[in-house]
């Protein structure tokens, strides 16, 4: 069986210190979910934060100001990560690719109309099409694989939204307990950048 996690590397909130955040995954990856714990949730924002430069000392002196002046300069937000893909069977697993980056999975739905989109390299995941079958490797050669089809990884695309959409639920009312100054605007970004609740 395989699944699909959407997963933030978390080495961006090491030493982080303005809100509590949780002790890192032997191998940094974080999932998001709607099963996250509070402090979980607040290592997500923290890379977010820190990725993005968006400075924070202390988390009650955060202003709406802050993200408006970053947004202006930056006009987006990014975070490392992106789709893992799991074999559960055969304990295969096809991590996200360096400077792919999160705010870019939906990518993965080229892969369903038969494309072989940029996903990141090292690791790189490669792309195989074979007919209606997508093999994913974690790089070319002898690698093991993943193999799916076209059907399938858009079934795994929609959990991946639901996933995604359900860290966005638990945001929010982190967002309000502790940067209650600009929480709705912080929701809204989130959204909206890294295109969570928006129909493919």
């Amino acid at each position: 069986m395989v699944i699909v996690d959407v997963v933030l590397e978390t080495y961006d909130a090491v030493d982080f210190t303005a809100w509590p955040i949780a002790e890192p995954s032997s191998d940094r990856l974080l999932a998001l979910s709607g099963r996250m714990s509070s402090v979980d949730v607040g290592t997500a924002m923290a890379v977010i934060f820190s990725y993005n430069k968006i400075p924070v000392t202390h988390a009650a002196d955060l202003t709406e100001a802050h993200l408006d002046q970053h947004l202006a300069e930056a006009e987006a937000l990014i975070a490392p990560g992106g789709l893992r893909f799991r074999d559960t069977t055969t304990d295969v697993s096809i991590a996200p690719g360096c400077c792919f980056g999160l705010e870019n999975w939906r990518d993965w739905w080229d892969v369903t109309r038969g494309q072989e989109p940029w996903l990141g390299h090292d690791p790189t995941p490669h792309i195989t099409h074979l007919g209606q079958v997508i093999r994913l490797q974690q790089d070319d050669g002898d690698s093991p694989s993943v193999e799916i089809t076209r059907g399938e990884l858009a079934g795994l695309l929609t959990t991946a939204q639901q996933h995604f959409s359900g860290f966005l639920d638990l945001a929010r009312p982190w967002a309000t307990r502790t940067t209650p100054g600009l929480a709705d605007q912080l929701i809204t970004a989130l959204d909206q950048y890294f295109m969570i609740t928006v129909t493919e």
